[in-house]
């Protein structure tokens, strides 16, 4: 589906009934990387999935520079779709955009699933990481994107055994634009430091990492779980940093005990 939300070209699924699940995509992929969410979840809930600007189906916005406007696209495009609440699940950069919108839009969150993301703002030298990479964007395209960033995104195992899996992400990465990677590199290095969030949150909160995540380590998201009073800590095993994909019928498992708990 697409939709026409304030000039710009937004690119999601809408799909079931019952309580709104948004779930918001990793950095440099798009809303397909969600699909055996969407299979598993769809007939008990209803799950909406968004490309972030110059992500598959979404028109890039290249003043779009903070995730700030990434969350605020999501916030329009609930509005366009009539929704007032839902639970949102972010990944990585995901779960970054899921913090701007619990720091700007609370009202908005009914519960959050925080997969394979980290609270911390980048270090200096995480910053000109991402500012190395943008360079390699700008000069050399998605493919060499890809090439960097499989290796972070799967486990050894998943490389080694699912070739198809390898295949499905290096080819949403290569629907990516250039300049959407680039965007993307700059809102994550801009982006502040959420640690202080963590203690204010008060809705139902699910943490999940893979276990063989180079990415967001396993004590990245204890230290998320340590300070959000309440919240549940699921580790996947077999699983680097696109859990999702990696493993979806625990991610699901655990996505849906959290929902069925909290009685969402």
């Amino acid at each position: 589906m697409k939709a026409l939300i304030h000039g710009v070209t937004v690119g999601y699924s809408d799909q079931g009934d019952g309580t709104p699940l948004v779930f918001i995509h990793a950095f440099p992929l798009s809303k397909t990387m969600w699909q055996p969410q969407v299979d598993a979840l769809k007939n008990t809930y209803r799950v909406i999935t968004i490309d972030l600007g110059g992500h598959g189906e979404s028109d890039i916005v290249t003043w779009n520079d903070s995730l700030d406007h990434y969350a605020k696209d999501i916030i329009h495009l609930l509005d366009h779709l009539g929704i007032g609440q839902g639970v949102f699940v972010g990944l990585s950069m995901g779960g970054y955009t899921l913090f701007s919108i619990y720091r700007h839009y609370a009202d908005r969150v009914k519960a959050m699933v925080f997969a394979d993301t980290r609270a911390q703002g980048d270090s200096e030298e995480g910053k000109a990481g991402r500012g190395s990479m943008a360079q390699v964007a700008f000069t050399d395209g998605a493919p060499a994107i890809a090439d960097l960033m499989l290796p972070k995104l799967l486990a050894p195992s998943t490389i080694e055994r699912h070739s198809e899996i390898v295949k499905q992400v290096r080819q949403m990465i290569l629907q990516t634009s250039t300049a959407g990677i680039v965007v993307d590199l700059v809102a994550m290095a801009a982006r502040p430091d959420s640690t202080n969030l963590l203690s204010t949150i008060t809705c139902p909160t699910l943490i999940i990492v893979g276990e063989d995540d180079v990415a967001t380590p396993i004590s990245e998201s204890q230290y998320m779980a340590q300070r959000i009073t309440g919240s549940i800590l699921v580790t996947i095993p077999k699983a680097g940093h696109l859990s999702n994909l990696e493993q979806p019928a625990a991610f699901n498992e655990a996505l849906r005990s959290f929902l069925t708990t909290h009685r969402l």
